[in-house]
């Protein structure tokens, strides 16, 4: 059974609330944004914030804590203003995570508006390498991860993440995050032992699976194909009960980290719904739902 189920949890009142809201939900596994991801400006940590984020990181165990950037970082664009902040944020964002001794960084690709899907993958890539460079980091891996394949949004091929990885300077610092909503919005079926099959062989002839290192296990409201991302609760959504078995009992993919995404109600603030999401993904790797 994996171990590393668990959920994104907000931050607010200070990182360390975000374990303790882990821990409610009985998740063995956290993600976050270490700031508040619809501002540009990236505060340096207070001493008081980092002592408490650890000690209750101490406290808690030894479970893998993932961090996810900001959504208004795109590396891809063609537009100068908006690169060298995408840049600047995204380098900053990556000794923040450092300094977190967080490993791990999920990011999107970026949207090329309107270069076209090559030019935008070229785009990205250099700024990436760029941003790396500029953070003179040597951790945290970073997650590409999947997309929906919205507008001019990259990433929704697995073929565009493996370009990316061709093309960066520093490929062994990239990884993959698998999000299941997002790759079924993209086309890729999962609801069918023979369908699972397909993709994750595909996947692993186009990036392979030692490139997969973070899975968003989402439900998904809207169809196969439908480029729309909206995730929905366990089981409750288009991609059903037998996708997430698959995924929580295939022997390939347990060592993997694995978040939830699911919707979340502001009232619910011993945060049931996720408890009632990883529990049901535990049961199903446990062979009882």
């Amino acid at each position: 059974m994996p171990l590393n189920i668990g959920a994104h949890m907000p931050i607010s009142g200070g990182l360390h609330k975000a374990i303790e809201r882990i821990q409610l939900a009985e998740g063995h596994a956290l993600q976050i944004f270490t700031r508040n991801q619809r501002q540009w400006k990236v505060p340096e940590l207070r001493g008081e914030e980092i002592h408490d984020f650890f000690m209750a990181r101490m406290k808690w165990g030894e479970y893998p804590i993932i961090a996810h950037d900001s959504y208004l970082v795109n590396l891809a664009s063609p537009k100068g203003d908006l690169v060298k902040k995408s840049i600047e944020a995204m380098a900053a964002e990556m000794q923040r995570v450092d300094g977190l001794d967080i490993p791990i960084l999920v990011t999107h690709p970026g949207a090329h508006i309107g270069q076209g899907i090559e030019q935008g993958l070229t785009t990205y890539a250099a700024n990436l390498d760029r941003a790396i460079e500029l953070s003179e980091t040597k951790r945290p891996d970073i997650m590409l991860e999947t997309t929906a394949g919205q507008g001019t949004v990259l990433g929704s091929r697995f073929e565009e993440l493996a370009r990316i990885m061709e093309l960066s300077k520093h490929p062994r610092r990239l990884y993959v995050c698998l999000d299941t909503c997002h790759a079924f919005a993209a086309g890729y079926d999962f609801r069918t032992e023979q369908a699972y099959e397909k993709t994750m062989a595909e996947f692993d002839r186009i990036i392979g699976l030692e490139r997969l290192a973070v899975l968003h296990l989402n439900d998904s409201k809207h169809g196969l194909g439908s480029r729309k991302d909206r995730h929905e609760h366990i089981g409750q959504g288009e991609l059903g009960d037998t996708a997430f078995s698959l995924f929580v009992n295939d022997p390939r993919l347990q060592s993997k980290f694995m978040i939830i995404e699911t919707p979340k109600d502001a009232k619910d603030k011993l945060f049931t719904l996720d408890k009632n999401n990883i529990a049901r993904l535990r049961n199903m790797a446990a062979g009882r739902g």
